[in-house]
């Protein structure tokens, strides 16, 4: 009975009905329009639009991914709404919408959408709140969307899946082998070895492995950016920081870009459970985190591009230049703030490439832990995230082996995360161990792992096919050398008093004036969800100042 008293619940927060009076108060944000019969309002992949209210009549939503199926996931009558995550974001639909009887119908525009959400609080929660499950039931039941096609196991599908997941973006898998629809596909394009994966998007265009730029682009993810518009604030990075400074930026009257390499939230996002963060008394894992923070900064109206990573930073003009990675695209600020956090810190072995993706990860997702159900694999790293990882995985893993340099984890793991491994019977540390040989192929992936204990230098040969890297990461700071951003000996971003040239600034500020830096990127930051959400929300202050500064 709860579960069903639960699910009542869940879906009438997905399928709202509002009352005459609700509805007379959006009617300022909206166009009343009108449909006949069977007439489309807005097609997958290719129509922009905020929000319809439904006023007479209905609109039936249906299920479309691009290789002509099609099946009806919802009918909106009088006083529902039709809209999700993607209209909020300012992307393409992902569904298709068509008028039941004669349709009339309140239309809001994205601008329209935002500023309902904004000036009626209340109402506004429902919608969002509305967008949020809708885009869960999309994606658990793979309504609309892409469309990858290629057989199980090969090695560019886990790639492409791992974006689409990270970026909460619904889509299905097909095997030719199996699916007919998926054969008449292949049989049609004739992929050649090289054309693997194949995608379909919304709007039915076929790519031949297709990069993530080239789904960014057929999802909506990565925007039309132009060289002409001059925003107050680009962010680049979309960790917690990135996003904590686009919110709080954005909900000021800035207008605010961000550019992310890979997916909001950072490496937080891959963490299966933060229980130090305040607020959650039981815990949130990063997923969910960074999720509510990317409908937040919609909401408020940043402009998010994804996968955007910056190539180059300019300043000897002002505004500032960020020229895109790959492109000759320069794109100008009046501020910049560096959230750009670090890269994957990668151990020395030889043949490590070879098996990434395809057996070596740095990162434990749903996506990751369902490949190792059953088996035994190596966890590699004593840090809090390595350890969040570890509990995770023993749920889905037979077993999991820890190995680390040190010879306990106390000096670098949270005590609460030492003893829930302690207490965890699948899950064994080995201390002062390291790999030292990655076996496999490239087309069965990774087959067995080499594993020293430094004490004995005795070597050990362990039958896996999955190894977890969190040794720690790098800061992504190498682009910033024709800026002249200063760093310290470890190359993270020395701001305030920190910098060496005895210039008065403010605290989160390089030695460039009007770019920041915020979070893991920062010398001397704390290296903590909470104190990267804290500098995100610092500096937007310190930016109010600069341009006020400016403007005399």
């Amino acid at each position: 009975m709860a579960i069903y008293d639960t699910f009542k619940t869940r879906t009438a927060q997905a399928l709202p009905q509002l009352n005459a009076s609700e509805i007379k108060r959006i009617q300022r944000f909206g166009t009343q329009v009108c449909f006949r019969d069977g007439e489309r309002l807005f097609e997958a992949g290719l129509t922009y639009f905020g929000m319809y209210v439904v006023l007479k009549g209905g609109i039936c939503i249906s299920r479309y991914d691009g290789l002509g199926n099609t099946s009806i996931i919802t009918e909106h009558g009088p006083g529902e709404f039709a809209g999700e995550i993607s209209q909020l974001a300012g992307a393409p639909t992902l569904v298709n919408g068509h008028a039941i009887g004669d349709v009339e119908a309140l239309m809001l525009t994205v601008e329209g959408l935002r500023a309902l959400i904004i000036a009626e609080a209340e109402l506004g929660e429902r919608i969002v709140r509305a967008f949020i499950l809708r885009r869960v039931e999309q994606i658990d039941n793979k309504d609309g969307g892409l469309v990858l096609v290629a057989t199980p196991g090969h090695p560019r599908m886990h790639a492409l899946q791992g974006w689409l997941s990270s970026n909460g973006l619904p889509h299905r898998a097909l095997d030719p082998r199996t699916d007919e629809q998926a054969r008449a596909l292949c049989e049609h394009y004739q992929p050649q070895a090289q054309d693997w994966p194949l995608a379909v998007c919304p709007n039915g265009d076929v790519k031949k492995n297709p990069s993530v730029v080239d789904l960014g682009r057929c999802l909506g993810t990565l925007p039309e950016l132009s060289p002409d518009d001059v925003w107050d604030v680009i962010v680049v990075g979309a960790g917690p920081a990135g996003l904590a400074t686009a919110v709080y930026a954005a909900s000021e009257g800035l207008t605010v870009l961000v550019l992310e390499t890979r997916a909001y939230g950072g490496q937080a996002a891959a963490s299966a459970r933060i229980e130090n963060y305040l607020g959650f008394p039981t815990g949130i894992s990063g997923g969910a985190l960074a999720g509510r923070a990317f409908v937040q900064s919609q909401k408020f109206g940043v402009k998010m591009a994804i996968p955007a990573p910056a190539g180059r930073l300019l300043c000897d003009t002002y505004p500032i230049q960020v020229e895109m990675c790959g492109s000759l695209t320069h794109l100008q600020a009046r501020t910049v703030v560096l959230s750009c956090g670090a890269r994957y810190r990668r151990p020395s072995l030889a043949n490590l490439k070879q098996f990434e993706g395809k057996g070596v990860y740095y990162w434990a997702s749903p996506l990751e832990a369902g490949l190792c159900s059953t088996e035994e694999v190596i966890l590699v790293g004593g840090g809090n995230s390595a350890g969040q990882a570890a509990v995770y995985l023993s749920a889905h893993a037979a077993k999991v082996h820890i190995l680390i340099r040190k010879d306990s984890l106390a000096s670098t793991m949270s005590s609460y995360l030492i003893e829930r491994i302690a207490a965890t019977p699948n899950i064994e540390l080995h201390t002062e161990s390291e790999i030292v040989a990655l076996e496999g192929t490239d087309d069965e992936g990774l087959q067995q792992v080499r594993v020293r204990d430094n004490r004995s230098l005795l070597e050990k040969d362990y039958d896996i096919c999955r190894v977890f890297l969190f040794i720690g990461a790098d800061p992504n700071t190498g682009w910033l050398g024709d800026c002249g951003v200063q760093v310290d000996d470890k190359g993270f971003i020395l701001t305030g008093f920190d910098v060496r040239d005895g210039v008065a600034r403010a605290a989160l500020e390089t030695s460039v004036p009007g770019v920041f830096a915020i979070g893991d990127v920062r010398a001397n930051s704390t290296k903590r969800v909470a104190a990267a959400v804290g500098e995100g929300a610092a500096v937007v202050s310190q930016i109010h100042a600069f341009l006020a500064e400016k403007a005399r």
